[in-house]
């Protein structure tokens, strides 16, 4: 009697190719994601090369900016030489990138370190950023699916409406009206944030308003996507079928839709994060918070090239790596899909 047919006669008898399995498998499953790694390293690359560029167009330089009354053109000069302005572009560019392998993100126009300049503002931003997102997601999850449960009824209409509006408005007119009605009307937050001993918040409470400012346009966003993907899924062959069997609506959400649409709600998420960078310039400079957004600013006006980079690329490591995690959440949800299909 002949045994159980293993998993490549099967598909060989359905007509589809063999799927990988054991080695095979394991060996392309890093080689994906070693080529969506090195995409997302090249682009990361033409970025930085790009904010060089952008800030040599720029008129002065930091040379200009950072001289004190009465300098000589020869001490300018000098100035010029000690910053290596006097190299050409792709030089200086190229040996700012040799430093990264090794955490150096060279010298700002001052003589501090970038890397020593970054050291305090950039975990604030970071911690900012990651609870902006944080509640950005989990208010788009639970808007948008409030609004599936009830397609096309008032709830569903009034989330849209007022979503499309949050995400429209820009992040300072949000950082005023949140300063009107909760600190200045109120009273019940504080108008501008205070720094402790070690450089952070004093306070809790001081987070709340620069944190609000940040999520509200970026849950407009993400429930948008939440909600196209979910009604994108409530169209397919097996939720259908589930809703004719008389399964419950909320099984059906989290069992049938939720796991299909995660790919557009994960790049809903990394897409948010660059966003989110975008916006901590405004909204930190407005809230005096101790961010990467007043220390791009200051490295802008000074055209100090290796800060402003600094910042970019701490910034861009951090969007790009949520962005290969996107990436792979869908490369993984595309091939159980096609699997799915196959079997």
């Amino acid at each position: 009697m002949a045994g159980p047919l293993t998993p490549a006669q099967r598909a060989a008898v359905a007509g589809a190719p063999p799927a990988a399995t054991g080695p095979a498998r394991l060996l392309r499953g890093p080689g994906r994601a070693g080529r969506l790694a090195l995409r997302r390293l090249g682009m990361l690359v033409l970025l930085l090369a790009t904010v060089f560029a952008a800030i040599e167009l720029l008129p002065g330089d930091a040379a200009n900016t950072t001289s004190e009354r009465g300098e000589s053109a020869a001490d300018m000069a000098a100035r010029r030489t000690a910053l290596g302005l006097d190299r050409p572009l792709a030089e200086r560019f190229w040996d700012w990138m040799t430093g990264l392998p090794t955490g150096d993100l060279g010298t700002t126009a001052h003589g501090q370190p970038v890397t020593t300049v970054l050291a305090g503002p950039f975990p604030n931003t970071l911690l900012l950023g990651t609870l902006a997102l944080v509640v950005s997601i989990t208010g788009a999850l639970a808007l948008g699916c409030w609004a599936t449960l009830r397609p096309g009824g008032r709830t569903d209409r009034t989330i849209a409406t007022l979503c499309t509006a949050a995400f429209a408005l820009p992040e300072f007119v949000i950082s005023v009206a949140l300063l009107l009605v909760l600190s200045l009307w109120t009273g019940w937050l504080p108008a501008v944030t205070l720094t402790g001993p070690d450089g952070a918040p004093a306070s809790w409470d001081m987070l709340v308003l620069p944190l609000l400012a940040l999520a509200i346009p970026q849950i407009g966003w993400n429930t948008r996507i939440v909600r196209g993907a979910l009604a994108d899924q409530a169209a397919l062959p097996h939720v259908q079928a589930a809703i004719l069997d008389g399964l419950p609506r909320r099984r059906i959400l989290s069992h049938h839709m939720l796991p299909g649409a995660l790919p557009a709600i994960a790049v809903g998420t990394a897409t948010s994060a660059g966003m989110l960078l975008g916006g901590a310039v405004v909204v930190e400079t407005l809230f005096n918070y101790p961010g990467i957004g007043a220390v791009l600013s200051g490295a802008i006006s000074d055209r100090d090239t290796p800060l402003v980079a600094g910042v970019v690329a701490a910034g861009g490591a951090a969007i790009s790596a949520l962005l290969l995690l996107a990436d792979l959440v869908r490369e993984h949800a595309l091939g159980e899909h096609t699997l799915g299909e196959r079997t």
